[in-house]
């Protein structure tokens, strides 16, 4: 039977074990400027989030007409195709592209739409596939030229940009095709629908659900979950398994069916089909998803900030409007916000785990 020997008199006691250096480096104390940077990478909507609520209040404070329903249902209006577009450019930047031609995309499945249904009598419900259909094709041409060919994305789309432009100006000839010559369903999308006093569109519901679909397959389904690796480091994720290639040309094709629907929304909107609609959607587009907080080097970001980077540049645009500033100033303080933006972006990245 053993027994525990006493503890001699005068015997040094034995030290504790030493912390690991993860313990230590875990417990160690950080600055509010840490904290700070530690939350917005954990949350990144909250950024976007705090700078609409501030422009709200000032720019009602500077013309109170601003916080009236009937300006903000002008604004919601305004955005709509902004926001759908922004969709399908969120998903592409999470990779660490970025998409040049959205804009072209969506043109050019409106013209194609519009056109058939007023020149050849084809029905309202098959138009609307004919150009989401175009938009997913366009879609999918971008990701085959960025995966086949091994084409940085950027190159890609500045060369789509233009050759979607051009087939969409010789098939319409540069006309544009009025809504009284298209079905009604083609318009359907301009139609106002009256909640609680806001006067948004049905176009407006077709985006609210788009980033609804979108953002649930982003968070709960396995491509999603893939997407946001491959953007993250795509060199990792192939060797883990994940095909970054197949992931990047279901990204690309995605956000064509997305502009698609968008040149449908876009059709409601602007009450005809114009080669000339849309001129700024594609900076607009990375404009509204760098401010809401997505990192153009991806792996980092939400829909829900694309959302409210949305509305920030809706905001800023009617209420400086509002507040009598001339047009120039607008422009220039959107490309503040965007730089802002970048280098916010560029600090929360340094984040340490």
């Amino acid at each position: 039977m053993s027994t525990t020997s006493p503890a001699t008199p005068g015997a040094e006691t034995p030290a504790p074990p030493a912390n690991t250096a993860a313990e230590q480096f875990a417990k160690r104390r950080r600055s509010p400027a840490q904290r700070v940077q530690h939350v917005l990478h954990a949350y990144p909507a909250i950024s976007p989030l705090l700078v609409l609520v501030v422009s709200f209040l000032v720019f009602t404070y500077l013309n109170p007409n601003f916080g009236t329903l009937r300006t903000q249902s002008l604004i919601l209006q305004q955005v709509a195709v902004v926001a759908a577009l922004a969709v399908g450019q969120t998903l592409i930047i999470l990779t660490a592209g970025i998409d040049l031609s959205v804009g072209a995309i969506a043109i050019l499945a409106m013209l194609f739409s519009a056109k058939l249904s007023a020149d050849s009598g084809l029905p309202g419900p098959l138009a609307v596939l004919v150009g989401i259909a175009v938009g997913t094709a366009a879609g999918a041409i971008n990701g085959l030229l960025v995966t086949r060919l091994r084409l940085p994305p950027f190159i890609v789309t500045l060369g789509t940009l233009s050759v979607f432009t051009a087939m969409a100006l010789l098939y319409s000839g540069g006309q544009s095709v009025q809504a009284g010559a298209m079905p009604d369903l083609m318009v359907w999308t301009g139609e106002i629908v009256n909640l609680g006093g806001l006067r948004i569109t049905t176009g407006v519901f077709m985006v609210v659900l788009l980033y609804v679909v979108i953002g649930f397959v982003l968070k709960q389904t396995t491509w999603g979950r893939h997407l946001y690796a491959v953007g993250n480091d795509a060199e990792s994720a192939r060797l883990v398994g994940i095909s970054v290639n197949r992931v990047l040309l279901s990204v690309y094709t995605i956000a064509g069916l997305i502009y698609g629907i968008t040149a449908w929304i876009l059709i409601g909107r602007a009450g005809a089909a114009s080669p000339n609609a849309a001129a700024d959607a594609n900076l607009e587009s990375i404009t509204a998803v760098v401010i809401g907080g997505t990192s153009l080097f991806g792996g980092r970001g939400a829909l829900l900030g694309t959302l409210l980077g949305a509305l920030i540049v809706g905001y800023f645009r009617t209420g400086l409007s509002l507040a009598g500033v001339d047009d120039q100033w607008r422009v220039l303080s959107i490309g503040l916000l965007v730089i802002i933006a970048v280098s916010i972006d560029q600090w929360i990245r340094k984040v340490r785990a």
